[in-house]
Order: structure tokens, then C-alpha cells, then sequence
């Protein structure tokens, strides 16, 4: 039978010495598979639990510590709860001005959060300037260190990231210069062309052209020999070189630790030979 209590002012119905007395220890329990309150609902307690399986709110948003009248000093946030393993936890810490997502061993009745462990969010690839970049876009596409893509004969793209080193496969290696920790090495398999100068690098350092095998160093064009500032030193391998032309007339000078004793000779020349011979008789 249903019944309808109405009353013209407050109606208050109090189990004992009641809540606000501070020493009420009773309960009312309302006892219905449903309770509906069409009004108003404003809970005074400390705690208050919700016990169900599915949570249907109405408003467009969630206020969280409100009765909060500081500024900017409390954290808030939502726990996640995870049985025995640490609460999941998305929250403003209020020390740092920012969101923190996370896990921590604190329950869900702590004021702050002094033990977090920062934890992963999964994104969508951003598509518009003010959306948070995940880890492939930065590596790839926004480039932190060295990003690199190449274009291969068959228009095919290969990306080169931060501390890969860029190989193009070939014979012997040329080197370029690079900041470390990253390295660009080209190998090539090709006739080097339009090159107009080769110098080393190296203080005092030789330049040296070797063939492979029994290969002979070819040069299909005039050779040209600058001054030499001084004679070289002897060693066991000829070494050839320009001066002031002396006897020989030519003034190509060679040297050879095992030829007099080291001692610089000039490569005669046709016509200082063919007068000497006739001068020899």
C-alpha cells in the first residue's frame, strides 16, 4: 500500500543522538530494491561509497575537491583501484602545475601525492599542431638528432634515425666528416668524375693511391711536379720530385736510400745526354 507523508516546513528524522551531535552511533537503513530521490541530494558525511556495477551521472561534468578554497595547493585526481597490485592514478599535482598519470602505492584517501611512478599513455598519431605527438612522430617525423629519408632508383623512401649510420655499398670507403656520435659512410662502386682536387687532411700526412693487386696506378694525362721546398729525405722507396733544374736539365730529382748512399740524382734530359755523349767522344 503506498503511503504519502507531507508536511508544511523541514521534516527531520533522527536515529539516536543523530550525526551532528558528533556521538550519534545509529542508523537508518531504507530497505527498497529502489530508492528514488527526485530532488535535491546533498551529503554531509566524510565518506560516501557507491556500490555498483555500472555509475549513469546526468551532468556534463565532475567537480573534485570541492570544498577546496586554497589556491593552487591541494592534488586531485581520480584513483583507479587494482586489487593487490599499486592504484592506477590520473591526477593535477598542484606542486608542479601539471597532470601526472601514473601508478602509486597511496590509497585513495591520501591529500597528496608524494609516490608516483610515471606510466604510459597510448595516443593516436597526431594530426594537427596543438595534438600531443607520440614517440613515432617525434622520432620520425618531427626528427629529434638526425632523421634522413632517402629515395632509392625505385622511389622507395628509407628512414634514417638518430645513431643508424647511412651505408652506400660500393668498393673502398670514403669517409665524411660527421659530428659523433653519428657517422656517414658512402662506399662507392663507380669511377669518381669531375674531381678536381684531393688533399689530406692530415698535418704532414702522405696522400697514398694503391691499386688492387698487381694493378698499375695509371695517369692517361701530363703529370705536373710543383717545387719541392726542400729535398726529402732518403728512404727505401724512390721518391721523385722538382727543383731547380741542375746538370740534367730537367730538374726532376730522384732519391733513394739504396741508391748512393741516398745521395739526390737529376733525371738527365735528351738534349743535355746527346751533347754529353758527343762530348765523351
Amino acid at each position: 500500500m503506498a503511503k504519502t507523508l507531507r508536511t508544511s516546513g523541514n521534516y527531520t528524522v533522527k536515529a539516536g543522538a543523530g550525526y551532528n551531535s558528533g556521538s550519534g552511533t545509529n542508523t537508518i537503513q531504507l530497505d527498497a530494491r529502489y530508492v528514488r530521490i527526485p530532488g535535491d541530494l546533498t551529503v554531509e558525511g566524510t565518506t560516501t561509497t557507491i556500490d555498483s556495477q555500472t555509475l549513469s551521472i546526468e551532468d556534463q561534468f565532475i567537480e573534485v575537491n570541492r570544498n577546496n578554497s586554497t589556491a593552487g595547493t591541494e592534488d586531485s585526481g581520480i584513483f583507479f583501484n587494482q586489487g593487490s597490485s599499486n592504484n592506477q592514478i590520473l591526477y593535477y599535482d598542484a606542486d608542479q602545475s601539471e597532470f601526472v598519470l601514473g601508478s602509486t602505492t597511496h590509497a585513495a584517501t591520501v591529500s597528496a601525492i608524494t609516490n608516483i611512478t610515471a606510466g604510459n599513455l597510448r595516443l593516436a598519431e597526431p594530426s594537427q599542431s596543438d595534438h600531443a605527438a607520440t614517440k613515432n612522430y617525434v622520432d620520425v617525423t618531427a626528427g629529434v638528432g638526425f632523421s634522413l629519408k632517402v629515395a632509392g632508383d625505385d622511389s622507395t623512401q628509407i628512414t634514417v634515425e638518430t645513431a643508424n649510420t647511412l651505408q652506400f655499398t660500393g668498393g673502398s670507403n670514403i669517409n665524411t666528416a660527421g659530428s659523433e656520435p653519428d657517422t656517414i659512410t658512402i662506399s662507392l662502386d663507380n669511377d669518381l668524375t669531375n674531381i678536381t682536387s684531393i688533399t689530406s687532411d692530415a698535418s704532414n700526412g702522405d696522400l697514398t693511391l694503391v691499386t688492387n693487386g698487381t694493378g698499375d696506378v695509371v695517369i692517361n694525362d701530363t703529370l705536373t711536379f710543383s717545387a719541392a721546398a726542400s729535398t726529402p729525405a732518403a728512404s727505401t722507396v724512390t721518391k721523385l720530385y722538382n727543383k731547380t733544374a741542375g746538370g740534367g736539365g730537367t730538374g726532376l730529382y730522384f732519391i733513394n736510400s739504396n741508391i748512393s748512399s741516398g745521395t739526390e740524382g737529376e733525371l738527365i734530359s735528351k738534349k743535355k745526354a746527346t751533347a754529353l755523349a758527343i762530348a765523351l767522344g
